[in-house]
């Protein structure tokens, strides 16, 4: 049997601790930042006492430090899953519907993502990751070019375009629950398509 290392958690506590950061995303979306209160969290995810949080993170801003975390990766996962192969156009093309599928699947995570985001508690992370997806994208748009998929632009300027578009919509969505999220994906597609072609886009009549 495998030692278990200082610091590695149980296949137990781990669960718990997915239990608690999925009932945190919920009373976030649902209440709002400053609702979501150990009380309020513990109750959302059935559990009998605030005690049993905090015995597994070391105060609210550890907790939504890990809740932060866990939406990126689960984000980051998604996406990647459905964008990682074809041709950089095809793969361009998957990322954006990704992106959608994403929050259309996924709202109370962008909600709380947002509320988090204006909370700053782990501004460093939300930093870092954001990077991270302007420079795989930038990667991406370079790769096309040579490829011939893509006409001449900046790769790292284009990539913070397409992002900026992407999180427009994540805001509509977030404002929004009833909103056209296919019809939206459609023409997020042309306009990044229009706007990527090597081929000349026709002047407007």
């Amino acid at each position: 049997m495998r030692a278990r290392k200082q610091g590695e958690l149980t296949a137990i506590e781990q669960t718990r601790r997915a239990q608690i950061v999925l009932a945190a995303i919920d009373t976030i979306a649902e209440s709002g930042y400053g609702s979501a209160s150990f009380s309020a969290i513990a109750h959302a995810a059935g559990l009998s006492s605030t005690g049993i949080i905090s015995y597994h993170f070391a105060g609210k801003q550890n907790l939504m430090a890990e809740v932060m975390r866990t939406i990126m990766a689960e984000f980051t996962a998604f996406v990647a899953a459905r964008s990682d192969h074809g041709t950089p156009a095809g793969r361009l093309a998957a990322f954006v519907t990704a992106n959608c599928a994403f929050i259309q699947g996924h709202r109370n995570h962008l909600v709380t993502m947002l509320a988090l985001q204006s909370a700053a508690p782990d501004a460093e992370t939300r930093d870092r990751q954001a990077n991270s997806d302007r420079a795989k994208l930038a990667q991406l748009l370079a790769d096309g070019q040579r490829a011939g998929d893509f006409r001449a632009f900046d790769p790292d300027l284009m990539a913070g375009f397409v992002l900026s578009l992407r999180n427009g919509v994540i805001l509509r969505v977030a404002a929004d629950p009833g909103f056209d999220l296919a019809t939206c994906t459609a023409e997020l597609l042309t306009t990044i398509q229009l706007a990527t072609s090597p081929s000349p886009v026709p002047p407007a009549k």
